[in-house]
């Protein structure tokens, strides 16, 4: 296992590095992939009961931040794709829940699927992972698992 720089708290101060670190989740001293998705939880609350398109949207906007929030703060740290920095976890949750049912247990298949994706890593993602880098790079690998999150989940509902 890589060890990484240890993120002093006192970057939670600058409301960019704020956001990247996925308010503070990823902080967490293990899996702070996880902790990132498990703050995504609440941003998916809080959008759920927006229509789909303005959803869509939100998630977007927050896909095309990510990538300035992440990489200023990657350069921060000088380190790229720092553990710590969870925002692609919390865009890459946002896009596995677009246009599923507001349910307890559609969140928690949602958490499960994404967590898998993101950690498994299948083709193309851990191309996307070892090749892309900067902001983009950061975001990208995390998206494209939630567009397969997304499509098991939409196929999961669909027959069920």
């Amino acid at each position: 296992m890589t060890r990484h720089k240890k993120i002093p708290p006192a970057y939670l101060k600058n409301p960019l590095h704020f956001l990247a670190l996925g308010f503070g989740s990823g902080l967490a001293p293990r899996a702070p992939g996880t902790f990132g998705t498990l703050a995504a939880i609440p941003v998916y609350i809080g959008l759920a009961s927006l229509n789909v398109w303005l959803f869509i949207g939100a998630t977007l906007l927050i896909c095309i931040a990510g990538i300035y929030i992440c990489g200023y703060t990657s350069r921060a740290l000088a380190v790229h794709d720092h553990p710590g920095i969870v925002l692609d976890e919390i865009a890459g949750y946002l896009i596995t829940m677009i246009a599923i049912p507001f349910d307890w247990r559609w969140m928690i298949l949602g958490f499960v699927l994404f967590r898998i994706f993101d950690i498994v890593k299948p083709w193309p993602i851990s191309w996307l992972d070892k090749k892309v880098s900067g902001g983009f790079g950061i975001m990208i690998d995390d998206i494209l698992a939630g567009v397969f999150s997304l499509i098991c989940l939409q196929l999961i509902v669909y027959f069920l």
